[in-house]
């Protein structure tokens, strides 16, 4: 009788544990905006990488969403976040009154509709165990809701055998 392990086409799981770490990060938000959390992954990518590889970093929500975007100038994440918010009113906004989904609050639906505009993974480059990010990006959680919330991220290194 042969195991998952041992089938044609699959790897050991002691491969897997080494070459295919995963770590799971809480973030903790106050409302609207985006919040930088790259210092937070390059331990973990320098930890375990020791080859080339991709990092997704996933989150585990449907109303906030994952950006790359630059770190430098403030005015990008407030010019963002007014932009999203024209985009997508709250629900209570009369331009909005098709929304049927209203039982978490107005801020709930339009929060589900930017996450849909933007992303909920990532897939980071790594070599050399670092990030292959440009000079001024950075990684962002994007919270859309207009209150704290805690979320959940899980962040996965795929390599090559060392």
């Amino acid at each position: 009788m042969s195991t998952q392990a041992n089938r044609p086409g699959r790897l050991p799981a002691e491969f897997h544990s080494q070459t295919m770490p995963l770590e799971h990060l809480t973030i903790e938000t106050n409302g609207p905006g985006l919040y930088e959390f790259t210092d937070r992954v390059e331990p973990f990518v320098r930890r375990h990488a020791t080859t080339d590889g991709i990092v997704t970093v996933f989150v585990r929500h449907t109303s906030c969403s994952l950006l790359i975007q630059e770190n430098a100038d403030p005015s990008v994440r407030r010019d963002l976040q007014a932009f999203l918010a024209r985009l997508v009113p709250p629900a209570d906004d009369p331009s909005m009154d098709f929304i049927t989904h209203r039982l978490e609050g107005a801020d709930d639906m339009p929060a589900h509709i930017r996450a849909a505009l933007t992303q909920t993974s990532l897939g980071i480059p790594v070599a050399k165990g670092r990030m292959l990010l440009g000079t001024w990006q950075g990684i962002y959680l994007f919270e859309h809701r207009d209150r704290p919330h805690r979320r959940q991220l899980v962040l996965h290194l795929a390599a090559g055998a060392p």
